[in-house]
This record gives structure tokens, sequence and C-alpha cells, in this order.
């Protein structure tokens, strides 16, 4: 069982536009409502290919309930947790050019009450369930929620014997490092140079900051490099995976979208874990808004995997 909890979820709107230029009236030529928050669409991807997952969310007020409703047509179990506050809504534009802007509301502040709710809603999950679990940590935190609400959720995975995979950014995504709590994490490539203070130009860079972070017991890294593929890195070994270039029509999701084809395929071992995951992040670059691919829409033979790539090899020229 894979089971996403998404702190900060959304209501994504997407307009397609024919050009955006500040500060004049654009109108728009297609919209779309999404179900939005990185572990909402993680739990999204993995519904579309027939993967089980439960989505442990705060929802609150009309977008919320909105945001429920979609997510109840997306094939996997939903487990909301209700907040005083309203869900918050992003706004995404992407230009004929394929280049995306994005817009993302802070989000409700959550009580203390809230986020313990939301920890208490994810032990239940485990505790319904005593098979394999992994639990996605992803997104943002409200405020309220505290730096170190990842680190607590990784002492409930430890509780119910579940490992924890996290997607985040930030003093976060520090704390949960630093406590060693995560078995993966998926940071992209800023975000990794972020947490380990420095530039990060070559894949020899990436990999000596991915395994930093694995020195407080963290044993893989899932380092995504936006349009040159992704780099899966352990203590021993690691590998890349990328494929011929594309034209994005929107870019929203797609990392989501990644770590849920990984996981989707971990069972199959790293080499094909990561074939599966750049596979799904290449499909759903090629959807409108923050949509997730479906089997027919992924192709992991378009994904070249190689072993122990070349560590002075610049990331822009993968």
């Amino acid at each position: 069982m894979i089971l996403t909890l998404t702190p900060n979820p959304s209501l994504d709107r997407t307009f397609e536009v024919d050009d955006l230029a500040v500060g004049e009236v654009v109108r728009a030529t297609a919209t779309r409502k999404d179900p939005g928050g990185k572990g909402v669409n993680v739990a999204r991807a993995l519904g579309a290919n027939a993967v089980p997952a439960t989505a442990v969310l705060p929802v609150g007020g009309a977008d919320g309930a909105q945001l429920v409703d979609l997510l109840a047509t997306s094939g996997i179990t939903v487990a909301p947790v209700r907040v005083g506050g309203e869900t918050r809504s992003n706004v995404t534009v992407v230009d004929a050019a394929g280049r995306t802007t994005k817009l993302n509301a802070p989000g409700t502040a959550l009580t203390e009450a809230e986020a313990t709710a939301l920890l208490d809603a994810v032990a239940a999950a485990l505790g319904a369930q005593p098979d394999d679990r992994v639990v996605v940590g992803a997104g943002s935190l409200p405020a309220g929620a505290g730096d170190d609400f990842y680190v607590r959720l990784g002492q409930v995975c430890a509780r119910a014997g579940a490992r924890l995979a996290l997607d985040t950014s930030g003093a976060p995504l520090a704390a949960a490092v630093a406590a060693g709590v995560a078995s993966l994490v998926k940071p992209n490539d800023e975000e990794l140079a972020e947490l380990a203070g420095r530039e990060l130009r070559t894949v020899g860079d990436v990999v000596a900051a991915a395994r930093d972070v694995m020195r407080a017991g963290v044993a893989q890294a899932l380092v995504s490099l936006g349009s040159h593929g992704a780099l899966l890195v352990t203590p021993e070994r690691t590998w890349w995976a990328g494929g011929p270039p594309l034209v994005p029509l929107s870019t929203v999701g797609a990392g989501d979208s990644t770590l849920a084809g990984y996981l989707s395929a971990a069972h199959l071992g790293p080499r094909q874990a990561l074939r599966t995951a750049v596979a799904w992040g290449r499909a759903a670059v090629l959807l409108p808004g923050s949509g997730v691919p479906a089997p027919a829409q992924i192709h992991p033979d378009d994904v070249q995997v190689v072993a122990e790539p070349d560590p002075t090899t610049a990331v822009e020229e993968l």
C-alpha cells in the first residue's frame, strides 16, 4: 500500500493562453481544474495506473469540497481531515510555447490540533493495512505545521514499521534529513543545491550532495533534473535515466508523477524503477494542467538508463 500525506493541498486552476502579457487583459483559450498538491498528485498518478493509493489531506471550505469531489473519481481512496480554514487555490498559466507561470497561494494555517489530526489519520490508515507500506510526505508546509512536521511523520512511520518517501524542500527537508527519518528523498537539483549550500553543476556534484544527505540515514535519493532526466543515488551506486527531448505542454506535477512511477516499480529493482520514474515524468509533461499519465501514454522504451554516469558531465549536457 502507498499512502500519501499532503499537508498543503490545493484546487489547481490552469489557464492556457497564446501569450502572457503582464499588465494586459489576456483571454484564455482553455481552462481546467485539477486536484493539486504534491502528495495528491502522486496518489492520482498511482490511481491512474491501477496502483492502490490512499491520500490523506486537510480540506476546508468550498474549494476543499471540490477537491474531494474531484479526487473521488481518480481511482484512489481519499481520507480527508476537516479543518477550519479554506483549502487554497493555485493558478497556472501556460502559453503557446509551453512556458509555465505558477501562482501558488500560501495555504491556510493549521492549528496544532489539526496538524496532529493529520498524523493520527496516517497512523490509523497504516494500522488498517498490515502489508508492505510506504508513506509519501510531499509538498510545502502551511503555517502552524512547524518545520518538524515531517520529522513527526517519520516517527509515525517508524512506529508502524512503514517507510517514508519525502518530497519537500527548505527547512522541512533539512529537518527530516538531519533526523534520519526518510528512506527515500526526492529533491530536484535546485532543492538539493539549497540543502547542500553549494552549486551543483556536474553529475559528480549532484551525487556528492546526495551522499552527504545519506550520512544521516537516507537510503536512496531520487534527484530530478528537469529536462535532463533524473539520477538515482544510493550509498554504493548511481544511475542516470533520460530520453529524447520533448516539447512540454505543462510541467506542473511532472516531478510528482516521477516519484509515483518510481514507487510503482520499486519492487523491480533500482534500474527498472528509475526507468519507470522517468517514463512517467516524461508522459506527464505532455499533458495539460496537472494531468497525470495513463498506461497508454507512458513509454519506458524511450528511456535510456546509464549505470555510473561520468561524474564530470555537466548536468545541462545530459
